[in-house]
């Protein structure tokens, strides 16, 4: 699908749907807000292959330097030998079952952590080939097809499960994305971050929903590309929490926060996140959930989208 310039939206995904006219979104238990935890593991390669695309702007280490970087990729690198055992013996503390984004090549080369993860209640969902492999437009159909089906499978094959979900490393998407995802099998994205209830994307596959990752809610946004001091950071969670209970009173809201363990599982950072998630807990009316149990409670319950316009 060509992308449009033309009045309103640019293109034929969804619709534009201004909160204030959508009907009312219930959780279970009526809770005010449903909070999903994206924690991810992804593997960044010391020497990406030829022809395949890295974010200049990727995150570790103290900016480029000349291969090999082993300060960036060995920063990273703490995130699955210490950061990810970390943050989930946190999050389950609170009680807070994990949604790990994982790319294939952590699922082929880490079977520790895959097993390590199921057995701690966590939903994986793919997240492409690894963190120096974007999809980007410059891939051709054929190209990013086999990207995703490569992504998926390795998952599969690693945890014995199917992916319901994808995340795309640093969110990368061409225009034929949603496509391809909807055509995999795939049934809800994490890329989009434009509301704070899912949504659903129409695909010439069939329906996907997207789940929306807050941006300025992600860690590496937060702390990493604006400098945010730690602190601020967990106050940040826990200003975003107050405001989405109290506007969940009326219509349901979702709160998707995004975790990388090799930053927020410092041992001088991951107190902070114990102590927003304790600030968010303390609430009643507060549904914990992985992407796959939102996104099906979602499908099943949505209200009719009357408020929908062009």
């Amino acid at each position: 699908m060509p992308g449009q310039r033309r009045y309103g939206m640019d293109h034929e995904f969804y619709r534009w749907s201004p909160m204030i006219r959508r009907g009312t979104l219930r959780w279970p238990d009526n809770a005010r807000v449903a909070l999903c935890v994206l924690v991810t593991l992804e593997h960044l390669e010391w020497n990406p292959p030829a022809g395949t695309y890295q974010s200049p702007t990727v995150a570790g280490g103290r900016g480029s330097r000349a291969f090999p970087n082993y300060l960036r990729f060995s920063h990273r690198e703490y995130g699955h030998r210490v950061g990810i055992f970390r943050v989930l013996e946190t999050l389950a503390r609170h009680d807070v079952k994990a949604t790990i984004p994982m790319d294939a090549m952590t699922a082929e080369h880490y079977p520790y952590l895959v097993r390590y993860c199921l057995d701690h209640g966590a939903e994986l969902i793919a997240h492409g080939l690894s963190a120096s492999r974007m999809i980007t437009s410059r891939m051709s159909e054929a190209e990013e097809r086999e990207y995703i089906a490569r992504s998926v499978e390795t998952l599969r094959t690693a945890s014995g499960i199917a992916s319901a979900g994808w995340m795309g490393p640093e969110s990368g998407e061409s225009l034929r994305t949603p496509h391809l995802l909807a055509e995999a099998g795939l049934r809800y994205v994490c890329d989009w971050a434009n509301d704070d209830q899912p949504y659903p994307i129409e695909t010439r596959a069939g329906t996907l929903v997207s789940l929306p990752a807050m941006l300025d809610l992600d860690d590496v946004n937060a702390l990493w590309d604006r400098f945010m001091p730690i602190e601020t950071y967990a106050r940040m969670l826990k200003s975003a929490f107050d405001v989405l209970y109290r506007d969940g009173a009326r219509n349901g809201r979702l709160m998707v926060i995004t975790l990388h363990p090799w930053l927020i599982g410092q041992p001088f950072r991951v107190g902070f996140l114990d102590d927003a998630l304790s600030h968010i807990k303390r609430r009643g009316g507060v549904w914990t959930a992985t992407g796959a149990e939102i996104v099906d409670w979602y499908s099943r319950h949505a209200p009719e989208a009357s408020g929908r316009v062009g």
